[in-house]
């Protein structure tokens, strides 16, 4: 799944996202599992990619070394860079989930995501800021995606706050009050119905161009984004399409995806009580 797709992804959750939080519905368990366990393992790939090339730039290596490391390392720029607008908006969703219960189910998986996307998002950003073996036009255009999607996340968080406060996982909460006060009262289901594919239309042509034509953790994110749509129910979606044959497909593989993406962490367990649940304490 290409990281462009995650971010359609992102402008359906914050469609979507009012009638989950006030649905009354439990959240699935294996869908919240799946998405920390893909996550994990996406974030692990991202930190060994970018430790390598760190590690080159710090050697002896000539110019065409870096030149050839640089597409994949590109493609994981991107990602981090676009990846955190769902993340900050899957995140408001789940923590207002649990507030509006009074609960601490989701929340803490959910921060466990946004903390280390966070945290690799730093590490892209220290080796963009260097200066030295990424060329200016590259550092230029990354730096030109950061502030978009940026932007991107504030308007998709903003349009949660009518049904929790989520202020704080948006890039600028200034910005997002403002998007937000300029949104009120044209909310509701008719409004979320017209919006929903106009927002997805609007993310996809702000960046069809921006972006490689391959996504180096394509499998990963498919996964994280099937996780995600499994934890809402199926009626939501188009009985045709990308994201509602995803959602079908989750509910087969599943079990299947999961096991081999444990196996792939080699080791980091999911939050301690997601065996009960989803937990109070992530690692």
């Amino acid at each position: 799944m290409h990281a462009r797709e995650l971010i359609e992804l992102a402008a359906l959750v914050s469609t979507h996202g009012p009638l989950l939080i006030q649905s009354g519905e439990p959240i699935p368990a294996d869908g919240v599992e799946q998405y920390w366990t893909g996550s994990k393992v996406r974030l692990d790939r991202w930190t060994r990619n970018l430790k390598q090339f760190a590690r080159l730039l710090e050697s002896d290596a000539d110019a065409g070394q870096r030149e050839n490391l640089w597409p994949a390392v590109r493609g994981t720029f991107e990602e981090i860079l676009t990846g955190e607008i769902l993340t900050r908006v899957w995140t408001a969703v789940l923590c207002a989930y649990d507030r509006s219960r009074g609960t601490d189910e989701v929340e803490p998986v959910a921060r466990s995501v946004m903390l280390g996307h966070t945290e690799a998002r730093h590490r892209a950003l220290t080796l963009l800021m260097r200066g030295t073996g990424i060329e200016t036009n590259e550092s230029v255009r990354l730096n030109r995606l950061r502030r978009r999607s940026e932007r991107w996340t504030d308007l998709l968080v903003s349009r949660l706050a009518g049904v929790h406060n989520v202020e704080e996982f948006a890039a600028d909460p200034v910005r997002s009050q403002d998007f937000a006060q300029d949104q009120t009262g044209r909310r509701g289901i008719q409004e979320n119905r017209l919006a929903g594919p106009l927002l997805q239309a609007s993310l996809r042509e702000a960046f069809e161009h921006d972006l490689d034509d391959e996504s180096p953790n394509a499998d990963l994110n498919a996964q994280i984004a099937g996780g995600i749509l499994t934890c809402f129910p199926p009626g939501l979606f188009d009985s045709t399409g990308l994201f509602r044959s995803m959602w079908l497909a989750r509910l087969t593989n599943m079990a299947e995806d999961a096991q081999a993406m444990i196996e792939e962490l080699l080791g980091p367990a999911p939050p301690e009580t997601l065996g009960r649940r989803f937990g109070r304490r992530c690692v």
